[in-house]
């Protein structure tokens, strides 16, 4: 820290119990000056010499021995005053950057001028300011933060613009030329472990980008703000600094922030905190992490900071939804709010469609230009690539797994923000199946309708091995979906066992089997069995035929199963009368839409005309199966 003395005789200040001030003198003092509770014994030369506004409140007075002068608003007080007295004894007085501030405004507001005398205060003051102060970064981040309880004077006399000045100045020089002391604590990234060069045969250390951002965080919320505008304005800082930076400030002053949690106190300070990070982020894409910005916003939801600030958060993580975590997403809902949820779904169906919107405009524009037409793109933050879609898709599903498990999340929200990236091919559905099945585990009492509403959700055909061996077992599933589910893990067999026609398990083929009563009554027994939960007994037959469908690829295509019908008439009328079965239960999906529609391509099993010659076969009426619905 810089300091610089004034004077040379030595300090002959005293004082007792009761703040009373006198010089040891042998000259008796002929003035008193109260500052505040305190009480200067003083002699009227030296300070009327010096002072011109001493000499006009003496001049006020009687002008006899031991005239009292009363000064109540002198810039920092007493302890101002005395620097300003002892300096016009000559006394020895030391000026840092602590007690630069209130001596510079104290001597201002006693008119300490060149006018009264060559060398006043006022004059040495600033000289030190501007050839030691301003010229060191932590001298100028104190004294800025000193000029706090001064605010107005300070302003006036210009130090806030001078310190601010200086500070900003700095941060913008080149690494290299980074000569100070700064303090660095963050973690470093591993390849900036090793961080010392070898130059010249001697080792000099790297100075990180982001050098400045822990001394800068010291600073009052207000004065922060000034400098890092004046920074961003300069145009020198890249904004991947300018945003850890922000980091450095919100882990400063919000102890609480990489928990989620308000830290204690005064909640509108807090929120002023908060939204003066949000103001402050830089506008480019990426600047900060997404991981930052969620947790910016959690805290925005906390505090209650209004609809702006959230949306403005809001659009920004959409930007970059694809570096989110699940963890990241899971902000918890506000107590007494609408929704008796436990997470705030509807705010992540926000960011999800604001991710969306990058992607309306894929297409572009098309405008003529002579004769050619050429496309023209609008400024939506780029398009989106196949693989952020892909992040993203698998990043809502993984998120829908972990909402699933609160009893009071509703149907359509899951459905509804399931929905929103189901135009994004995904080529597996082992994602959304886990988190159907953890709906149904949590809400086993939602209705036969709803249950094949959330199961429409995913395609069958894109469920891995090991999603089909727990689907055939799940018991929560309706008959259709796990039928289905056998059905093509069956084509999947059947295809990499080199066989043309799959031969169809004979659990399927009982399923189909012939019904008694009209037409009309088999029909509709036959639409409530398919959508019900399967029953344990159906569970484990359709099992032993996929333990079958698994011995026999594992086989090679050589080995049949011992329930598959070796007749190869049989074999195609059990594959034609299946198929319009699961034809008719996937056309009672409504025509699915997105990619999910693709499970109806398995009416391209089996010829047309084909058809037309077997005879559909109804499934009976299981009166003793149990639905948990």
């Amino acid at each position: 820290m810089k300091f610089m003395k004034l004077g040379s005789k030595p300090d002959s200040f005293q004082t007792d119990d009761n703040n009373i001030w006198y010089v040891a003198s042998e000259l008796a003092t002929d003035i008193v000056i109260n500052i505040g509770d305190a009480k200067f014994y003083l002699h009227k030369f030296p300070l009327l010499s010096k002072s011109g506004r001493l000499q006009k409140l003496v001049a006020n007075t009687n002008g006899g021995i031991g005239d009292e002068i009363v000064i109540h608003d002198i810039p920092g007080g007493p302890a101002a005053f005395e620097i300003c007295a002892k300096f016009c004894y000559g006394m020895t007085v030391t000026l840092n950057a602590y007690n630069v501030v209130t001596a510079r405004c104290a001597a201002d507001y006693l008119e300490m001028h060149e006018t009264m005398e060559k060398g006043n205060l006022i004059y040495k003051i600033d000289v030190f300011l501007n050839s030691s102060i301003f010229r060191s970064w932590k001298d100028s981040i104190i004294v800025l933060q000193t000029t706090k309880s001064m605010m107005m004077l300070a302003e006036e006399l210009k130090l806030v613009n001078h310190c601010i000045e200086s500070i900003a100045s700095k941060v913008s020089v080149d690494v290299s030329k980074v000569d100070w002391s700064y303090t660095y604590n963050r973690k470093k990234l591993p390849e900036e472990n090793d961080n010392r060069m070898l130059t010249g045969g001697l080792r000099t250390i790297t100075v990180p980008t982001d050098w400045w951002v822990e001394d800068l965080a010291e600073l009052e919320l207000d004065l922060y703000k000034r400098v890092l505008v004046h920074i961003k304005n300069r145009g020198l800082v890249h904004d991947e600094v300018i945003g850890e930076a922000l980091k450095a400030f919100a882990s400063r002053r919000l102890p609480g922030f990489n928990k989620g949690v308000i830290p204690s106190g005064d909640l509108v300070k807090t929120r002023s905190i908060v939204d003066t990070i949000v103001w402050l982020l830089p506008s480019e894409k990426g600047a900060v992490s997404c991981g930052f910005l969620l947790k910016l916003l959690k805290m925005v939801i906390l505090v209650d900071s209004g609809e702006m600030v959230k949306m403005d958060l809001v659009k920004k993580i959409g930007q970059q939804l694809e570096e989110a975590s699940v963890h990241d997403l899971l902000i918890r809902a506000k107590e007494g709010g609408i929704d008796p949820t436990i997470y705030d779904v509807k705010t992540v169906q926000k960011i999800v469609e604001e991710f969306m919107v990058r992607d309306q405009d894929r297409n572009g524009e098309f405008e003529a230009d002579g004769n050619e037409i050429q496309e023209v793109r609008r400024s939506t933050g780029g398009i989106l690539s196949e693989a952020s879609k892909l992040m993203v898709a698998k990043l809502v599903d993984s998120y829908l797994a972990e909402v699933a498990k609160d009893p009071n999340l509703p149907l359509s929200m899951f459905v509804e923000l399931a929905e929103t990236v189901s135009v994004f091919s995904r080529p597996a559905h082992d994602g959304i199946y886990r988190a159907i099945d953890m709906y149904l585990k949590a809400h086993p009492g939602i209705s036969k309708s709803e249950r094949k509403r959330i199961c429409r959700l995913m395609d069958c055909k894109k469920l891995s091995v090991e999603a089909c061996m727990h689907a055939v077992q799940n018991e929560r599933l309706p008959l259709r979906v796990v039928v289905q589910v056998l059905f093509f893990e069956q084509v999947r067999a059947a295809a990499s066992s080199g066989s043309s026609t799959p031969d169809l398990p004979k659990a399927i083929k009982d399923l189909n089997s012939t019904s008694h009563g009209s037409s009309r009554s088999t029909n509709t027994n036959t639409e409530e069995d398919w959508d019900a939960v399967a029953t344990t007994e159906e569970l484990k037959a359709l099992r032993g035929e996929l333990a079958s469908l698994r011995l026999e690829r594992n086989g090679g295509g050589h080995a049949k199963s011992p329930l598959a019908d070796r007749s190869s008439v049989h074999k195609l009328k059990g594959l034609v009368a299946t198929k319009r079965i699961l034809t008719k239960i996937w056309s009672s999906k409504g025509g699915g839409t997105g990619e999910n529609s693709g499970s109806d391509s398995s009416g391209s099993l089996g010829s047309g005309n084909r058809d037309e010659h077997v005879k559909m076969v109804s499934t009976p009426s299981r009166k003793g199966r149990h639905s948990v619905s």
